[in-house]
């Protein structure tokens, strides 16, 4: 659980925060490296742990290097800006991906790059018959398609896992097509562990990966750029002109090769799994719930209950002490399970569901409506 002080109250109460995996604490042995990283200007490569995180990364994913950026919005932009060098430019990317959705049309809007959407599926892939057809053909009314984006695990479907045929069957249209393939590797470890495969593996017939450190491994800050040596260095020169250079960046690198060194296990991302299971188990019988069952570590619950919109179940959920988070126009809540969420947190989440369901449904005045089981 994660303490917070209480409004009102001059001691502390404690919650079950799982509105993300982005809301951990570094752990105790990352304050520790923290403190004791040997640094030096990572601009001028000269930092030490960033360059032995840089290489882990790049050795982990079979690929010949890697760059250390600020953030997983910087990792996406500088990928997209190297593979689309030009304006006029365009990316093939589902309409529920991230770059997408949550990236503030940074690619278009810092690198000319026009974004193709076609529909996400359930299940977060896109059929490969609408990524040829979305293919441009030469014409001076188009712009040039140079890139098809993935993302693994896919967020905005509940954390789904995108299955490794089909991750090698775009690679393998976009080599046929003249195209590069990027993923969106936000949470890529957790995809690895659901998959039990390795992530060099994962990544075999891809041309650029974004690893995100902070989301579920821990760290406080910090995504990898992982790709050839040629790719890396353009990206470098992004991250520059991006401003995301730092300088005795080492510190948070320090926590960075926790992420990867233990943090990224599958055993310990497993955990998170079976809790998610958990949830999703434990609020299969709540009355005005749909449950779909995990993928990973998230659990997509939508409020089917006449008169009870899903801000009012994270509100009431939030003054009971358990953090969710609400999908803008989908009536659905995420609720996602990491490293600082233990069993007897699913429990109370589960009891404080369960509790906020029945007051809000007696505040509506419901009767009682049909049980919903995890899909």
């Amino acid at each position: 659980m994660v303490a917070l002080p209480a409004a009102g109250d001059a001691g502390a109460s404690k919650i079950v925060d799982m509105r993300s995996d982005t809301v951990t604490h570094p752990t105790p042995e990352m304050r520790a490296a923290m403190a004791a990283a040997e640094v030096g200007d990572d601009v001028f490569g000269e930092d030490p742990t960033v360059k032995k995180l840089e290489a882990l990364g790049a050795s982990m994913f079979g690929k010949q290097a890697a760059l250390y950026v600020p953030t997983g919005t910087m990792a996406n932009l500088c990928c997209l800006l190297v593979h689309c060098d030009s304006r006029m430019s365009e990316v093939i990317v589902g309409s529920q991906n991230h770059i997408y959705l949550w990236e503030v049309g940074g690619s278009a809007a810092l690198g000319g790059i026009h974004p193709r959407a076609i529909p996400t599926l359930p299940d977060g892939t896109m059929s490969l018959d609408e990524i040829e057809g979305a293919i441009r053909m030469v014409n001076d009314h188009f712009p040039t398609t140079r890139l098809v984006a993935l993302e693994q695990t896919q967020n905005q479907c509940g954390g789904q896992v995108l299955p490794l045929d089909y991750i090698d069957s775009v690679a393998a249209l976009c080599r046929r097509r003249g195209l590069s393939l990027h993923v969106d590797g936000a949470r890529i470890f957790n995809a690895c562990a659901a998959l039990d495969v390795d992530p060099a593996r994962m990544v075999r017939d891809v041309d650029s990966v974004s690893v995100c450190l902070s989301k579920g491994l821990a760290s406080p800050a910090g995504s990898l750029v992982i790709g050839g040596a040629e790719f890396v260095a353009k990206a470098r020169r992004m991250r520059k002109a991006l401003g995301g250079g730092m300088r005795q960046s080492g510190v948070l690198a320090a926590c960075g090769l926790l992420s990867l060194e233990k943090m990224s296990q599958p055993s310990r991302l497993k955990e998170d799994h079976r809790r998610a299971r958990e949830v999703a188990s434990g609020l299969a019988s709540v009355e005005g719930l749909e449950v779909a069952a995990p993928a990973s570590n998230m659990v997509l619950v939508k409020v089917v209950a006449e008169g009870i919109a899903a801000s009012d179940l994270v509100a009431d959920l939030k003054a009971r002490g358990t953090c969710v988070i609400a999908l803008p126009g989908t009536g659905k809540i995420r609720v996602t399970l990491h490293c600082q969420v233990d069993d007897d947190d699913v429990k109370k989440a589960v009891a404080d569901f369960k509790a906020a369901m029945l007051s809000l449904r007696v505040g509506s005045g419901q009767g009682s409506s049909k049980r919903q089981k995890v899909e």
